[in-house]
């Protein structure tokens, strides 16, 4: 009797419907067990890898015989290669290691940017077993090329020092002008339901304090205070205060006229469009104003609005807030109870924010976004997009530009 032999399977050669299925069919013919299978297909071209474990009882070389006369009747290429019995069972238990995933986010991607990442990759000691390219297909006609450029490796290994890999993914980030980020590949990543959005800077392209300010003629005073807090300068709570008593006398009909000039920020519309049709829940979570918000979220689709109410009086601002304050510490606290109402882990929400006041909802999220952010944020945050607009956060949850609404 002949020990079972384990073989690895090349196929390669032009894609066509029915080549998986006749190479199967012969395998299946001389009754192989398949212990793993990968196939791509690349402008036509398909690579496809089969291991098996060859029938015992019999040699091998009938065996693949057939296969190579099977790979010639469909016109593709066909190698072996042996696995030894040790190899094979070292590669089974590296199933039990860490597997994260990379993702690669630019207006285009070049050779250099992937030349960087999977350097640092491998300088990490870690292995990258799948590349996965989720942007559409690039037209070479410029009118009909895709805004994005995204693609996702899936790597296995520990990396020494996972804030190190962070810094060294940052920093090509800033050089090459592309957005990397890398998370734990785990059942949470692909069962987030809860994503909550900052709102002045991060769902919309203005801080609306600084808009009522300029509208109050003190611009200003307010944009450098709101800086310094941005900043983590000064104490949210205070800097609201002092901006807020700047605006003291202004009409209250001014928050319709401002909040009619602020535009959403690119890909806004697009990402909770696409949240919502799979199934997410969406959050506001703002050290902004609530009147700001709930218009947002008429005009969204949003299902949870928490931020700060303007006082009112006699028509005009008072200069102060109704209740308490929404800071940095009330942020985080208002996603743990959302987390809670909807039934979520924590490791199913994401958090996206751009200010120093968004670091602890962003700490405790199992994603966490700076967008467009200062460099404090950047590197308190888990994860940082700076080049690309928030749809691009559809990327970071592995969905397909071809799944998507446009």
């Amino acid at each position: 009797m002949h020990e079972p032999e384990i073989i690895l399977i090349r196929v390669s050669g032009g894609d066509k419907p029915g080549l998986t299925a006749a190479v199967a069919a012969e395998l299946a013919r001389h009754g192989a067990d398949v212990l793993d299978i990968g196939q791509s297909v690349i402008h036509d071209t398909l690579s496809l890898g089969i291991l098996v474990k060859s029938p015992s009882g019999g040699e091998s070389t009938p065996f693949l015989k057939d296969l190579l006369f099977c790979g010639h009747k469909l016109g593709v290429n066909l190698t072996f290669t042996p696995v030894d019995a040790d190899s094979y069972e070292s590669w089974v238990d590296a199933q039990g290691k860490d597997r994260r995933i990379v993702t690669l986010l630019s207006r285009h991607l070049t050779a250099a940017h992937i030349a960087a990442v999977t350097g640092v990759i491998a300088e990490n000691g870690l292995n990258i077993d799948v590349i996965t390219r989720l942007s559409g297909r690039a037209s070479l006609d410029s009118a009909h090329c895709p805004r994005t450029a995204c693609v996702e490796f899936s790597v296995r290994g520990t990396p020494a020092d996972l804030t190190a890999l962070k810094s060294e993914f940052l920093s090509i980030s800033a050089e090459m002008g592309v957005d990397i980020a890398i998370q734990e590949d785990n059942a949470f990543r692909r069962n987030r339901r809860l994503v909550a959005f900052d709102m002045d800077s991060t769902l919309i392209a203005a801080e609306v304090i600084d808009e009522l300010a300029k509208a109050a003629g003190v611009g200003g005073k307010v944009a450098a205070i709101t800086e310094s807090a941005m900043r983590g300068e000064i104490d949210f709570k205070e800097s609201l205060r002092r901006r807020l008593r700047l605006l003291k006398g202004l009409s209250a009909d001014t928050l319709e006229a401002v909040a009619n000039r602020i535009p959403l920020n690119d890909g806004a519309e697009r990402l909770i469009a696409n949240l919502k049709r799979f199934g997410y829940k969406i959050a506001i979570i703002s050290g902004g104003f609530t009147y700001f918000g709930q218009r947002l979220q008429e005009r969204l689709g949003i299902d949870y609005v928490f931020a700060n109410e303007l006082e009112i009086k006699d028509g005009v601002l008072t200069g102060e807030v109704v209740g308490d304050i929404v800071d940095a510490t009330k942020k985080a606290e208002v996603l743990r109870m959302i987390a809670e109402r909807e039934g979520l882990s924590l490791q199913q929400v994401i958090a996206v924010g751009d200010g120093a006041n968004d670091l602890p909802m962003l700490g405790i999220a199992g994603l966490g976004i700076a967008y467009h952010a200062k460099p404090v944020v950047k590197k308190g945050a888990g994860q940082a997009i700076s080049t690309l607009g928030l749809d691009s956060i559809l990327y970071l949850v592995g969905v397909r530009d071809r799944d998507t609404l446009s």
